[in-house]
């Protein structure tokens, strides 16, 4: 297989919910008039706390500087694996579980903290632009890696990466085990034709910009168990949505597309509080056990917290799988 590092260079930054005002403009602007925009990768999730929006340098700089942005200090760079020339689909199971023995394991083992994101056409590995000499070093044994630059893609060769490089030879820090919650909304995974996002274009503002406003009259939500979770994604010119099955039905079900089985997906989410982007090995420590049981995850990073969406018929193996995967004692 090939790992592509891609030709992004990518900010990580987080909009709080009551400043989202400040930012629907150059919001609007990145999601519909992405030629103006110039900006070629863009994600905006939705989560109870906050929107977490990653984007390239283009992007970014639609976002003026606010005491309601947060922006996480590092520059990332996404990387993408492969398989004859097209988005990795060898095995059974899809989405973070398809990486996590050959791409997430070994970058945890060498204190390499990633960011996930997957959309409905691959997943995307977020790597902080300094650790990339360690990634190539990790990753070189299992994959071809390719630099791709201005659309064209070349060989990264060992030697011009490993110049006065030491791998680690540190043993892997004792993990901080996370609490789960898992809410009881269904997700969908689906895609849209980007010449139709004008169709589109009420209701998409209307789910991320005005959902929360409270209604006149509405008493506060009983449904405890239900979270608020929107995922819009705009990379390269493909459109990837996840959305509960509330969401959903707002939308013209002519225009979304999703497989053919049409499957919904349960939400894992770890942390019980902000995760910080230091900390390595989160994301290995859901997507391992998945992957060995051949079980098919989503991953999503935010901010804050991070989200593994699960196929729905699986979710109360996945949750005891992974509760007591997690009390056994690390090797």
């Amino acid at each position: 297989m090939d790992l592509h590092i891609l030709d992004h260079r990518l900010r990580v930054t987080s909009i709080c919910k009551n400043g989202l005002v400040n930012f629907t403009h150059p919001l609007i602007k990145l999601i519909f008039l992405r030629n103006r925009a110039r900006c070629k990768f863009f994600s905006l999730t939705e989560t109870p706390e906050n929107y977490t929006v990653v984007l390239d340098e283009e992007g970014f700089k639609e976002l003026q500087p606010s005491e309601h942005l947060l922006v996480e200090s590092s520059v990332w760079l996404p990387l993408n694996v492969v398989s004859n020339g097209n988005s990795s689909s060898s095995s059974q199971a899809v989405g973070v579980t398809k990486i996590a023995k050959s791409v997430i394991a070994p970058l945890a083992q060498q204190h390499v903290s990633v960011f996930m994101l997957s959309t409905y056409q691959t997943d995307f590995i977020l790597v902080r632009e300094k650790d990339l000499a360690v990634v190539i070093n990790t990753l070189e044994e299992e994959f071809n890696i390719y630099r791709e630059v201005g659309g064209e893609y070349s060989a990264v060769l060992s030697q011009d990466v490993h110049n006065g490089f030491q791998k680690n030879g540190k043993e892997a820090p004792q993990l901080t085990v996370h609490p789960l919650l898992i809410p009881q909304n269904q997700f969908c995974v689906m895609s849209l034709d980007p010449d139709t996002l004008p169709a589109i274009a009420t209701t998409l503002i209307d789910v991320l910009f005005y959902s929360n406003s409270p209604k006149e009259g509405a008493l506060p939500s009983q449904d405890l168990d239900c979270i608020k979770f929107f995922s819009f994604s705009l990379i390269d010119g493909y459109v990837s949505l996840v959305m509960d099955t509330e969401a959903q039905r707002q939308f013209p079900a002519d225009l979304l597309f999703t497989s053919s089985s049409r499957e919904l997906w349960r939400m894992v989410r770890i942390g019980g509080q902000p995760l910080g982007f230091d900390e390595c090995g989160i994301v290995a420590q859901i997507s391992q056990p998945l992957a060995d049981n051949d079980i098919s995850a989503y991953y999503i990073s935010t901010f804050s917290f991070d989200h593994a969406l699960v196929p729905e018929e699986d979710i109360v193996s996945v949750t005891e799988m992974l509760r007591q995967h997690r009390k056994e004692p690390a090797c």
